[in-house]
Formats: structure tokens, sequence, C-alpha cells
């Protein structure tokens, strides 16, 4: 069982940024985040594994960057340029593998934080 710790989230303005940081209790494979807006399905935002890989969503490309910090098994994602379709519940997802993508994530993953709200305005 892997825990998850998230941090991060609040309400800002169109075109300002947030950074979301999520800590796992193990060393898995695949770190990432998907979001959910109410009524609606997940979406895969971005991944990263363990050698470096990374996937993101066509609707956040160049504004969001992920990465990792192996030694503390974190996860960040540095959101730039916020619009307000970006709005959501925003959750750390891991998976120990083989696949890492936000869309694998978003479906399969069995280890979610309880998410952190992003608001953008």
């Amino acid at each position: 069982h892997v825990q998850l710790v998230e941090s991060g989230g609040g309400s800002v303005a169109a075109g300002e940024s947030l950074r979301l940081s999520c800590v796992a209790s193990a060393n898995v494979y695949c770190m990432g985040w998907f979001r959910q807006v109410p009524g609606k399905g997940r979406e895969g935002v971005a991944t990263i594994a363990n050698d470096g890989t990374t996937d993101s969503a066509d609707s956040v490309m160049g504004r969001f960057r992920i990465s990792k910090d192996n030694a503390k098994n974190t996860v960040y994602l540095q959101m730039d340029s916020l619009k307000p379709e970006d709005t959501a519940m925003y959750y750390c997802a891991v998976d120990f593998g083989p696949y890492c993508s936000g869309s694998y994530l978003a479906r399969r993953s069995n280890f979610r934080g309880q998410g952190t709200q992003v608001t953008v305005s």
C-alpha cells in the first residue's frame, strides 16, 4: 500500500501559476497527476517515470511541467499560464509499472491521493 500526500492547490487568476507537490511513502515506477471536474470523467494531466520519461496531455503541453525528486519520492507539477478550464480537483496517482501515462493513471491506478482543488478565475 502506498500513501500519497498532496499539497499546493488554491485559487488564482487566469495567467497565474501554481505548483503542486505529492510525496509517496514508497518508491514507485510512475508518478503523475490526473484531474476531474464534477460530472465529468478523469483526465490524465502528466506523468513521469523513474527514468525521467514524461507524458503530458495536449491541453497542458507547454504550460505545465512535471518533475520528480527520486530521492524524496516526490513529484511536482508546475502549472503556468493557468486557464479557467484548468479548474478541477487534481489527484496525485502512482503505479508500479510497466506503463506510465496520464491516461493510464487516470483509468487504472490503484493508488491516488485525496486530491487538491485548483480554481482559476
